[in-house]
């Protein structure tokens, strides 16, 4: 089994900046590609941003430029979010995503976070 754990998210400003985190643990090999994606009430679920493993990277177009994502130098088994520059329309619930070869079996299973609530407002 694999467990996405995602930090807080919060209420910020217009124009504030807030910083998401999400650890992976268990039964990892490898994790191939991590991401970040976000609901707004009665929206569909919609990627953020995208990091491989080979670290290149992919963005929502209404998020470029003002959000970078990247992952822990160390172990790769963390991803980061920094999000700048927010807007009332980034408000939304974000899930951290991960596709996972597990260990012993090489199996690959995609894993959600349990989501962290992110309100763009004054």
């Amino acid at each position: 089994q694999v467990h996405l754990v995602e930090s807080e998210g919060g209420l910020v400003q217009p124009g504030g900046s807030l910083r998401l985190s999400c650890a992976a643990s268990g039964s990892i090999r490898v994790i191939k590609n991590m991401g970040w994606y976000r609901q707004a009430p009665g929206k569909r679920r919609e990627m953020v941003a995208q990091i491989t493993d080979e670290l290149a990277t992919d963005y929502a177009h209404s998020v470029k430029g003002r959000f970078t994502i990247s992952r822990d130098n160390n172990d790769e088994k963390t991803v980061y979010l920094q999000m700048n520059s927010l807007r009332p329309e980034d408000t939304g619930i974000y899930y951290c995503n991960a596709d996972v070869l597990l260990s012993p079996t090489w199996s690959r299973y995609e894993y959600w976070g349990q989501g962290t609530q992110v309100t763009v407002s004054s």
